[in-house]
């Protein structure tokens, strides 16, 4: 797979103002950030133990609607040596919930030349649907590589096994959607699956590391080459948790342990200067972590074009 043509420019298809993709380069590591679409949610689940008027308050300051907004979903695709590498999948199909601007990460992957059969490995930072799912659209799995790796945390795939839901604030039809995704991913998949600990070298440079919280085996991957460093957060990061990383997301199965990894995790980005992309920041995602007093300041990257 070559990542080369992704800096070309090409024409977008009539339904899209740009294609929908952006390519960094982490020392000798491709990275391609890809947009799997966005999802609209309640605001509240950006922080519902937040007091509703500084909520509002903080939305009005970021120009958001008060009641609901679209939600980024990011996946990247990353070639190290021989590897090809897709960290999470995208939510696929939609499951009964009314998202039909999601699960556009197939079609944007041929968009953007790169071929499934091409992928030597998948990497879950969770299993939420929005991260497996589009493993799961029709025809998908019969173009995978036979030998395909699918590296996720032995607590992650043990969770899916009886899911806790008691400390979520999730919209209806969420939960039962979550365990009936997981539950067939699991099942499709189960002979691809290489569990790991705590860490795993999934390539030269790539490093998968269990942070729990989000979910008990929720993970982040860092990128590492040439003094160049990227840490994709999965859902560790949302846009509203570097002034208010105290803040619970309605998605988090621990809210209290998230937010104290989201705090480490935002340290160690400030520390290192590493890269900063996750999944539902916006699209690309790109950018450092600054320390903001007794909270952190996000700074997107200037997109080069």
């Amino acid at each position: 797979m070559s990542l080369d043509n992704t800096l070309t420019p090409t024409r977008p298809k009539p339904d899209e103002l740009v294609p929908s993709r952006y390519a960094v380069q982490i020392g000798e590591i491709d990275v391609l950030i890809v947009s799997d679409g966005v999802l609209p949610l309640p605001t509240q689940m950006l922080g519902h133990n937040a007091d509703p008027s500084v909520r509002a308050a903080w939305l009005k300051d970021m120009f958001l609607p008060q009641d609901a907004f679209d939600w980024a979903l990011n996946v990247v695709v990353v070639r190290s040596g021989k590897q090809t590498i897709l960290i999470d999948a995208g939510l696929g199909l939609d499951p009964d919930l009314n998202l039909p601007r999601a699960g556009q990460l197939i079609k944007r992957l041929e968009a953007a030349g790169i071929d499934l059969g091409a992928v030597t490995d998948v990497v879950l930072t969770h299993m939420h649907m929005d991260h497996v799912g589009g493993l799961l659209v029709d025809g998908v799995k019969e173009r995978l590589r036979p030998d395909l790796k699918i590296h996720v945390a032995e607590a992650e795939a043990k969770f899916w096994e009886a899911p806790d839901f008691s400390h979520v604030a999730m919209p209806p039809g969420f939960p039962d959607a979550l365990r009936a995704t997981a539950k067939r991913f699991a099942a499709e998949y189960r002979d691809h699956l290489r569990l790991f600990g705590e860490e795993h070298e999934v390539a030269p440079g790539v490093v998968v590391s269990r942070t729990g919280g989000h979910t008990p085996g929720h993970s982040v991957v860092r990128l590492a080459s040439g003094g160049d460093r990227l840490m994709f957060a999965g859902d560790a990061m949302f846009a509203v948790g570097f002034e208010h990383p105290d803040w619970f997301n309605g998605f988090e199965h621990d809210p209290e342990e998230a937010a104290r990894v989201r705090v480490r995790l935002l340290k160690e980005l400030a520390e290192t200067n590493s890269f900063l992309v996750a999944t539902h920041l916006p699209f690309p995602s790109v950018g450092h972590v600054a320390v903001d007093g007794d909270a952190f300041r996000w700074v997107p990257v200037f997109w080069d074009y």
